[in-house]
Order: C-alpha cells, then structure tokens, then sequence
C-alpha cells in the first residue's frame, strides 16, 4: 500500500479510501516541516480511511502522526471526533482541556473525547523520535485537525 504525508493540520479526508504516496523525496518534507517553525511539528501519515457501515454520517481513520525530536503540536481540537492514540514509539507529553499534563511511553495509550481542547502535544526527547497510532471515528467529511487560532 502507497502511503501520503503531509501535516495535520492540513489533513481532511473524505470519501472511503486506502491513501496514495507523496511525490516530494522525504528530506525535502522533513526540511520543510523544520523551516516553517522555530520547533519542529509533526507529521500525519493517513492508513486507512473507511465509512463505518452501520453507523451512518461517521467515518473511521487512522493513521501515524510523527513527532520528530523536540517536535510539537500546535494547541487544537478535533471537531466532534472521538480520537484514540497508541504511543508506538518513543515518549509523548499531552494535555487536554485543564486536566493535568501526562506522559506517555511506548505502549501506552489514552482517548480524547469530541470536543476535547489539546493543549499540549509535544515529544519529550530532544534527540529521539516518538511516533503514535491515531484512530478517529468522526463525521464524515469533517477536518479531522483544527489548530486554535493564532493570538
């Protein structure tokens, strides 16, 4: 299977589809991605996009986001997605809404519900990188990331 890269930001998938490669080479994205931010930001890798079958207007997603090191997320919402995230790979610091800042290791896991404020999504190596499984079970056409407006 072909897999797309690109930011999460910019990701909004529609329609019941396995997901096409990119054209651009792979350093040429990661320089990218460092040049437009003192601090590197991840990257969202789609998997596998479905229309959940007995559950009409939602659609399941997922996909890799990657946290190359010291990266991080801007603060942002899902919509009225419910996320699921598996931690791959590495040590990722989240915050949602004003719960405490937790950490999560390799193995570890937690939920966001719709409508979650995440505040805080960042790896917490500056050397390493931290790579997580993301499910969403959303509305279909939805954006599946929106940052909060910038101040």
């Amino acid at each position: 299977m072909r897999i797309a890269t690109g930011l999460l930001a910019g990701a909004t998938l529609t329609g019941t589809t396995a997901c096409s490669a990119s054209d651009q080479p792979a350093h040429a994205k990661a320089q990218a991605t460092v040049a437009a931010s003192t601090r590197p930001v991840e990257t969202f890798t789609p998997l596998l996009q479905q229309a959940l079958p007995n559950v009409k207007g939602k659609t399941f997603t997922s996909a890799i986001v990657a946290f190359p090191p010291n990266a991080s997320a801007l603060p942002h919402r899902h919509g009225q997605a419910f996320v699921y995230a598996y931690v791959l790979e590495g040590t990722v610091r989240s915050q949602l809404d004003d719960k405490p800042v937790t950490t999560y290791h390799q193995g570890e896991n937690w939920v966001e519900q719709p409508g979650a404020h995440h505040v805080l999504t960042e790896n917490t190596s500056r050397t390493r990188p931290a790579k997580l499984l993301v499910v969403f079970v959303s509305d279909t056409g939805a954006k599946l990331k929106v940052d909060d407006p910038k101040s």
